[in-house]
C-alpha cells in the first residue's frame, strides 16, 4: 500500500473519531428545551458562579483546618552542602579541596499559650461558617428564580388572553366590516374597530417582548449558555389560596435554623476565639528542638568517610521563649480581637432583627395578596359577565359602541389585575412557607 493511501486513510479515521468524540460531548451536555421550576432551582445550585466560588472558599478553608491540625506536630527537614574550593599550594602547584555538610533537624512546639488548640477550633467553625454561606445564597437565588419563573408565568398568561382579544377583535371588525356593507352602520365603526384591532395586536407584541426578557432574566441567574430552545413548563394549577403559617411560628423556625442567622452566630464564636488566640501571646512557649549531622573536608591527606564517623553529631533541646516586652504588640492585637468581637455580635444581632422584619413583611403581604387575590377572582367574574353580555348586544346590533368598548376595557383590566394577583398570591405564600422551611414547590 503506498504512503499516500495509509495518510489518507488515517487522516480519515482521524476525522470519524474527532466527529464521534464531538457528537457525544454534544449530547452530554445537551440541556431540556423545558424547565419546570425544580430543575431551574438544581440546576442553579450545581452551575451558579458565585455557589461555585462560595464552595471553592469552604475547600480553602478545610484547608486551613487541615493546616492547623499539622501545626500540633513535629517537623522535620534535612538540609546539605557540597562546595570545591580551587586553591594555589607552595611549591606543589594547585589543587581542588572539596567539603560538605549533611543534616536532619525537628522542631516541635510542646506549650504555645493554648494557641494552636484554640487556632484548630476556629478554623473548625470557620468550615462551618462557609458551609452555611453557601446555603445562605442557595436560599437567595432560590428566591430569585422563582420570582423570575413566575414572572415568565405572568407573562404566557397575558400572551394567552391577548390573543383571544385579538381573535374577538378580527371576528368583530368582519362583522362590522359586513354590517357597513349592507349600509346598517357608518364607515367611522368599522374604523373604530380597526383601531382596537390594531391596538390589541400592539398590546399581544408587548407581552411577547415581556416573556422574552423575564426569559433572559431567569436564563442570566440559571447562567445558562446561550441557547435559542428555551422555555418554562406552566403548571395546570398554581396554589394561590391556602392556610398561613402564624407568624410567631415561622419567626421562631427561621431565627433557629435559617442558614444566615447559624453563620452569624459562628461569627461570634469565632471572634471569641481570637481573642483567646489573642491573649496566648502573653503567655511562654516551650518548643523542643532534635537534630543530627555530619561534615566534612576533603584535600590529599584527609579521608572522606573517617571524618564523616569523627564529626557525627545528635543534639536536643528545650527552648522556652518568655514575652516580657513586645511593644505593645499583644495588647493591641487583644483590644483588635476584641473589637471584631462586639462587632460579630452586633452582626449578630443585626440578623437575627432583620430575619424577623423580613418573616413580618412576608407574612403582611401573603395576607394582602390574598385578600387581593379574592377580590380580583369576583370582580373577574362580574366583568367577564357584563362583558359576554356586551359582546351580545353589539352582536345582534343593540349596543352603543362606545358603552361596549368601556365595558371592554374593564373586562381586560379586571383579566389583567386577576392573573396579576393570582401569582402574586402563589409568590407570597412560597416566600413566607420558605422561611419556615418549605421547600418551594408550585
Amino acid at each position: 500500500m503506498s504512503q499516500f493511501t495509509i495518510k489518507s486513510l488515517l487522516l480519515i479515521f482521524l476525522g470519524f473519531s474527532c466527529i464521534k468524540g464531538y457528537s457525544q460531548d454534544t449530547t452530554a451536555k445537551a440541556l431540556p428545551p423545558v424547565w419546570n421550576l425544580e430543575a431551574c432551582l438544581q440546576y442553579a445550585k450545581r452551575n451558579n458562579i458565585t455557589l461555585k466560588n462560595l464552595r471553592l472558599d469552604q475547600q480553602s478553608a478545610e484547608q486551613d483546618k487541615l493546616l492547623a491540625k499539622a501545626a500540633v506536630l513535629p517537623d522535620l527537614y534535612g538540609s546539605g552542602s557540597l562546595s570545591y574550593n580551587h586553591v594555589n599550594m607552595n611549591n606543589s602547584g594547585s589543587g581542588i579541596n572539596s567539603s560538605g555538610s549533611y543534616g536532619v533537624s525537628s522542631a516541635w512546639t510542646l506549650y504555645q499559650g493554648g494557641y494552636l488548640k484554640k487556632d484548630i477550633l476556629q478554623k473548625d467553625l470557620s468550615v462551618q461558617a462557609a458551609n452555611f454561606s453557601v446555603l445562605e445564597n442557595e436560599n437567595d437565588i432560590t428566591l430569585q428564580i422563582t420570582q423570575a419563573y413566575l414572572s415568565i408565568l405572568i407573562d404566557k398568561e397575558s400572551i394567552i388572553y391577548n390573543e383571544d382579544l385579538v381573535k374577538t377583535s378580527v371576528a368583530q371588525l368582519a362583522q362590522a366590516q359586513r354590517r357597513f356593507d349592507a349600509g346598517s352602520v357608518a364607515k367611522k365603526e368599522v374604523v373604530q374597530f380597526e383601531a382596537q384591532l390594531a391596538s390589541d395586536r400592539y398590546n399581544l407584541t408587548t407581552a411577547r417582548n415581556a416573556e422574552r426578557q423575564d426569559k433572559i432574566t431567569l436564563k442570566q441567574l440559571l447562567q445558562l449558555p446561550e441557547t435559542g430552545n428555551f422555555d418554562v413548563v406552566k403548571p395546570d394549577t398554581v396554589l394561590s389560596d391556602g392556610v398561613i403559617p402564624d407568624l410567631t411560628a415561622v419567626q421562631q423556625y427561621a431565627l433557629a435554623n435559617r442558614p444566615e442567622v447559624k453563620n452569624a452566630e459562628l461569627g461570634v464564636r469565632i471572634a471569641d476565639l481570637n481573642v483567646q488566640k489573642a491573649q496566648s501571646g502573653y503567655l511562654p512557649t516551650l518548643s523542643l528542638g532534635a537534630g543530627i549531622g555530619t561534615s566534612f573536608a576533603k584535600d590529599a591527606t584527609y579521608n572522606t568517610f573517617r571524618q564523616f564517623d569523627n564529626n557525627f553529631y545528635q543534639q536536643a533541646g528545650l527552648t522556652l521563649s518568655v514575652p516580657i516586652f513586645t511593644k505593645r504588640q499583644n495588647k493591641t492585637n487583644v483590644a483588635k480581637a476584641r473589637i471584631v468581637m462586639e462587632q460579630s455580635k452586633n452582626t449578630l444581632e443585626n440578623t437575627k432583627t432583620t430575619l424577623t422584619l423580613t418573616t413580618e413583611k412576608a407574612f403582611i403581604t401573603v395576607q394582602n395578596a390574598k385578600e387581593q387575590f379574592t377580590s380580583a377572582q369576583e370582580q373577574l367574574s362580574y366583568n367577564k359577565e357584563l362583558y359576554r353580555i356586551s359582546n351580545e348586544e353589539l352582536r345582534i346590533g343593540s349596543a352603543n359602541i362606545y358603552d361596549f368598548y368601556q365595558q371592554r376595557n374593564l373586562y381586560v383590566q379586571a383579566l389583567q389585575s386577576f392573573i396579576q394577583a393570582k401569582y402574586n398570591a402563589a409568590l407570597a405564600a412560597r416566600i413566607y412557607e420558605f422561611y419556615i422551611g418549605i421547600p418551594i414547590k408550585l
